[in-house]
């Protein structure tokens, strides 16, 4: 159950126009290259950044492994000078304190670049100052930087302390922090920004300049397409149009052969079709005449013979068949004349045409009920529509007495049932009621011409007409027309 109604969902919102569907397939296919290609330029990039930022943090290694050296080769008594002159003067790419016991930080949170910038410092400091050396190495944000002994802040300091070594206005990279124990209770504190212009620990997103322009191109290539789409297939729409309302006057010119090789094969073919039934039916119309005319003399001549016969009784008889050959040449003419209405297409007023038809009706309390509307005119040839609802209410009322007509309108489809409340039919000839000369009841009036007309129609507009019995009495046709876009 779940499935079909996926299904269902699926087939009501799938794009059936030519352009919707080359613009998602357009669209699908940039999604997918340029997917492609950032990931192997974002995945190249993060890479030379990651490699990148651990060479840039291993030469700072070395250069603090260098101070080390420095202020544990310089006597006691030196050492406070030193730092003091560093903090003054400068000279120095870290700010170097001397503490008397490892400062507790609050580190960063964990990331691969971190752990792997952690790692090649702390093997850069063991490889140049020894594996024994109690070596601390962490990365801390700027506002949770403390330093010396009291574990001040470095915002508390004087700025002319750390502005040589940590200028950190105005992109806050994370300080480096390395505390080593040079000698008992004596532990040398050097803290250093990241180095531009690696100056986050964190994995860098697509840069705002890759997005835009991906965005950019996308827009592109889809307006692009869009306007070549509609390009191309202008002389589809102009062809479906012709389809639709094919007309075989004379005066109509044939529909212009232009476009790709392929539309133009399509509508030269479609040209040449619309003359060889144009001709058909032509030479089917001379035809009929012809067989009329040439069946009256005959039937004519007949009659006078037949009044010639003594035998009234034999007279009666002949009589007879000869109206009935009669009536079966006047009503195949009449049903080659109503299915060959040569008219153009219009809008029309639906409800105008069912108002028309049912008017005589009307006139009688609940004879006539209509429910429902159409939503919107429809395009249609206005005599054959007028004569197929025509018909089918007249077979309703003529079986049924009263008569209700529903109207189902929808954007792809207009719906009309011409419910009766008769005997209904047996299943097996709810399909034959639309063959010629076929009557239901025989001693109905009629020849049996009208639902067969009314199919013949709807099927010149692109529709059907089909019976159905009602659940509790009565007959049921309903009239299916597509509505084809504009």
């Amino acid at each position: 159950m779940k499935t079909s109604k996926a299904l269902a969902w699926l087939d009501r919102y799938r794009p059936r126009s030519l352009l919707t569907r080359m613009l998602l397939l357009t669209l699908l296919a940039v999604l997918l290259a340029q997917g492609i290609s950032t990931t192997f330029w974002y995945t190249t990039f993060r890479a030379q950044e990651n490699q990148g930022l651990v060479n840039s943090s291993r030469n700072l290694a070395y250069s603090a492994a260098a101070t080390v050296r420095f202020f544990k080769s310089l006597p006691l008594e030196y050492r406070h000078i030193v730092l003091d002159q560093l903090r003054n003067m400068g000279g120095t790419r870290f700010f170097v304190s001397l503490n008397e016991m490892e400062i507790p930080l609050k580190a960063l949170p964990e990331t691969d670049r971190k752990t792997r910038v952690v790692q090649a410092v702390s093997d850069v400091l063991h490889e140049r100052l020894g594996q024994n050396l109690p070596i601390r190495v962490e990365f801390v944000a700027q506002q949770d930087l403390r330093i010396l002994n009291s574990q001040m802040k470095i915002t508390d300091l004087p700025p002319s302390w750390a502005n040589y070594a940590l200028n950190l206005d105005p992109i806050n990279p994370p300080v480096l922090v390395t505390q080593i124990e040079i000698a008992p209770q004596e532990w040398l504190y050097l803290a250093s920004p990241l180095p531009a212009p690696y100056v986050s620990l964190e994995d860098t997103a697509l840069p705002r300049q890759q997005l835009f322009f991906i965005v950019l191109l996308t827009i592109f290539l889809l307006s692009f397409i869009a306007l070549m789409v509609r390009w191309q297939t202008r002389p589809l729409r102009r062809l479906a149009r012709a389809a639709r309302e094919m007309p075989f006057d004379d005066d109509r010119p044939p529909v212009p052969e232009w476009g790709s090789s392929e539309v133009v094969d399509v509508t030269r073919a479609f040209n040449t079709f619309r003359d060889r039934i144009r001709r058909y039916l032509k030479d089917r119309e001379q035809l009929f005449t012809s067989v009329s005319h040439d069946l009256k003399t005959p039937i004519t001549r007949l009659r006078l013979r037949a009044e010639l016969l003594e035998d009234e009784t034999l007279q009666a008889k002949f009589e007879k068949d000869l109206q009935e050959l009669d009536l079966l040449v006047k009503s195949a003419l009449q049903s080659v004349k109503d299915n060959d209405i040569y008219e153009n297409m219009e809008s029309v007023d639906v409800m105008a045409l069912i108002d028309q038809v049912t008017e005589p009706a009307a006139g009688t309390p609940g004879k006539v009920t209509i429910n429902g509307c159409p939503l919107r005119r429809y395009r249609c040839k206005p005599l054959a529509l007028r004569r197929c609802i025509g018909n089918l209410f007249d077979n309703a009322l003529k079986y049924g007495e009263r008569v209700t007509i529903r109207i189902e309108d929808s954007p792809s489809e207009l719906i009309l049932h011409f419910e009766d409340e008769g005997p209904g039919l047996d299943p097996e000839l709810l399909n034959k009621i639309f063959e010629p000369y076929y009557r239901a009841t025989p001693c109905a009036p009629g020849e049996g011409l009208g639902l067969g007309i009314a199919r013949a129609i709807a099927h010149a507009h692109g529709g059907d007409v089909e019976a159905s019995n009602r659940e509790r009495r009565g007959l049921r046709l309903s009239l299916f027309l597509p509505r084809n876009p504009e």
